[in-house]
């Protein structure tokens, strides 16, 4: 929810850098790395197939270092968008991004 800024009140967290890389060596079956120091809690990933429905994967807590494989064979790749939800333990703010293969 969009709300105006109040200079009086804390500032918001610092940026960080975005703990995902995503190994494309094959297309259909994406390989989504935790490249962070830390975990990322209540992973969550959406996309979005050619028929217009929301697929959604539950992943839990991904560790340091973890892999997963995505599997988009019935996606178009050419249209699918993944986005990848997540949140922080040091801040316990809900992080979204996005990527396409």
């Amino acid at each position: 929810m969009l709300r105006p800024i109040d200079p009086a009140e804390t500032p918001p967290p610092v940026a960080y850098r975005v703990p995902w890389h995503v190994l494309r060596d094959d297309s259909a079956h994406p390989v989504v790395v935790n490249h962070s120091a830390e975990a990322a809690d209540f992973v969550r990933v959406f996309r979005d197939d050619d028929t217009g429905r929301d697929r959604t994967q539950l992943w839990g807590q991904v560790l340091p270092a973890e892999q997963i494989e995505l599997c988009l064979c019935a996606a178009d790749l050419d249209e699918v968008v993944v986005t990848l939800a997540w949140f922080r333990q040091t801040d316990g703010l809900e992080y979204v991004w996005r990527f396409v293969v």
